[in-house]
């Protein structure tokens, strides 16, 4: 198998990955993620983890297959990551009693030949209606500081989904199900 590289540094893919006892090195990619609001969401995520790989591509010698993401949440437009703590309890507030979607880009990249695979997963969060007095008390764990929709579901935020319709690895960051698809069909890569 050739050497998977993983083009980023968030610790979520990081230990989705490791959960399937897959190896694999994590190269950063140096892209910033500026991107214009208008496009589509999918698209801008499906740009975003294209050049992240692209950029990882670019810097190493060696033949791999790299592996690009990127997740946002669109609600209303799109939803990044909270710039402090009032801009996380205003998008808790906004995501509270509603549902929102979860996209996330993939791009699987082989550099000894080029071929490229893009693709994006969407899923549906359902969450409950959120107090301020919960809304306080999870911004005080730090937890929503880092993360695109000020939470993780894979963390305390869990309490405040009520449901799901898709993917909830596509929701932690690492649509791992379609990505598993993309590797063994185009790369003859099983994550098994």
């Amino acid at each position: 198998m050739e050497r998977l590289i993983l083009a980023s540094n968030s610790p979520r893919r990081k230990e989705i990955l490791q959960n399937l006892h897959v190896k694999f090195d994590i190269i950063v990619s140096d892209v910033d993620e500026v991107f214009n609001e208008k496009d589509h969401p999918a698209k801008i995520v499906e740009t975003l983890a294209y050049l992240k790989a692209e950029d990882v591509a670019n810097r190493i010698d060696r033949d791999a297959i790299i592996i690009g993401a990127d997740t946002i949440v669109v609600k209303n437009g799109i939803i990044g990551k909270p710039k402090n703590k009032q801009d996380a309890r205003d998008i808790l507030r906004t995501l509270s009693g509603d549902v929102h979607e979860v996209i996330t880009g993939i791009v699987v990249l082989d550099t000894s030949s080029g071929y490229t695979v893009i693709d994006h997963v969407v899923t549906e969060v359902y969450m409950k209606k959120i107090t301020d007095e919960e809304i306080e008390r999870y911004i005080a764990t730090g937890e929503p500081m880092d993360k695109a929709g000020a939470y993780g579901i894979q963390g305390r935020a869990a309490v405040f989904v009520e449901k799901i319709v898709g993917d909830y690895y596509n929701v932690v960051g690492l649509p791992i199900c379609k990505l598993g698809e993309v590797l063994h069909k185009h790369f003859h890569i099983n994550l098994l």
